[in-house]
């Protein structure tokens, strides 16, 4: 008798962390189906089916939901780095957009029985009192209440966390909710105004000759941890395919101001730069990934360093910036 495979439905999967989550999947043996309003941008999707579709749409949600799939993982949403998410020019989109995502996806795979349901939130649900200290920031997931979100993105996120958990506790789903921390790596957005810390200073220092200066917003002595994307798949999986209900962080432990980050990215190029702070969006003061939980939860956490996944992605982004010079 042939083995029948597994089945996997990536929504999102034309974006950063959902193209990698496919690949991942496929070298698992799964049939993955991938649906996004857009294909991956730097490279050829590895899903069985793809379908560029509008997930707001309840029609697009019922077409690609057909059947009953082994696992599902929620990533689609309207989102971007700080210079997006926290202008307030786009709160309305963001909250809409990804809030109506959230209710149709669910709705239609309660109808269609499917159980494992994966959901990826984000570090920003955090409450902006408990990350004033750029040294001591709090995101333990018990942390979370009293809610106060330092964007309408936190908050839309925290609102679909409660969504999903709703959904287990009242249809016998067995939804799991992750916190991503800044997930960074190649093939990632690196231009446009929508690109993370990460990719934006890569690009910066990779346009930039030994010896120039580039714009950083704030005083740079602003705190963060990121993750490369390799280990938030890992993680996502994991969790996706654990007995654990609660949300949980996946992200690195590895907090550094931007400063540092700026100074890291220069020395992996070989270049001199110097910093020109400027006013700009930030966010909160500083943020760190706390992974007691997830170690408890799962016997695993993130573990990778910092500059080897800046290594990996400075490079790609220095091929970019060069293939768009030519």
């Amino acid at each position: 008798m042939a083995r029948v495979e597994k089945t996997a439905l990536v929504c999102g999967a034309g974006g950063f962390i959902g193209s990698h989550l496919v690949r991942r999947l496929k070298r698992e043996g799964y049939w993955v189906r991938g649906v996004d309003l857009k294909y991956p941008e730097f490279s050829e999707t590895e899903a069985d089916d793809f379908l560029v579709g509008d997930l707001r749409s309840q029609q697009t949600c019922q077409m690609i939901v057909d059947h009953r799939f082994d696992e599902v993982y929620q990533l689609a949403a309207d989102m971007g780095g700080a210079g997006y998410i926290f202008t307030g020019e786009h709160d309305a989109d963001v909250m809409h957009n990804s809030a109506t995502i959230n209710l149709n996806m669910l709705d239609v795979c309660r109808k269609r029985n499917c159980k494992q349901i994966f959901y990826s939130s984000s570090a920003c649900i955090y409450p902006a009192y408990n990350q004033e200290d750029a040294s001591n920031p709090k995101c333990s997931e018990d942390s979370a209440y009293p809610a106060a979100p330092d964007s309408e993105y936190g908050w839309e996120k925290l609102f679909s966390e409660r969504l999903y958990m709703s959904f287990a506790r009242n249809y016998k789903m067995a939804t799991r909710v992750a916190r991503y921390h800044n997930i960074f790596g190649p093939e990632g957005t690196w231009q446009g105004g929508k690109e993370k810390a990460p990719a934006a200073v890569c690009r910066k220092i990779a346009m930039a000759k030994s010896g120039d200066t580039i714009e950083i917003w704030g005083d740079g002595e602003q705190t963060r941890s990121f993750l490369y994307v390799d280990q938030c798949v890992e993680g996502t999986t994991r969790l996706l395919r654990s007995s654990f209900g609660e949300p949980v962080n996946i992200g690195s432990e590895e907090m550094v101001t931007i400063n540092s980050l700026v100074a890291m990215v220069a020395d992996i190029a070989g270049k001199t730069i110097h910093v020109e702070h400027i006013p700009g969006p930030l966010g909160v003061r500083g943020r760190n990934s706390d992974n007691r939980l997830i170690g408890k939860a799962l016997d695993w956490a993130p573990s990778s360093r910092l500059r080897d996944g800046l290594e990996v992605t400075y490079a790609w982004i220095e091929s970019q910036v060069a293939a768009t010079a030519r």
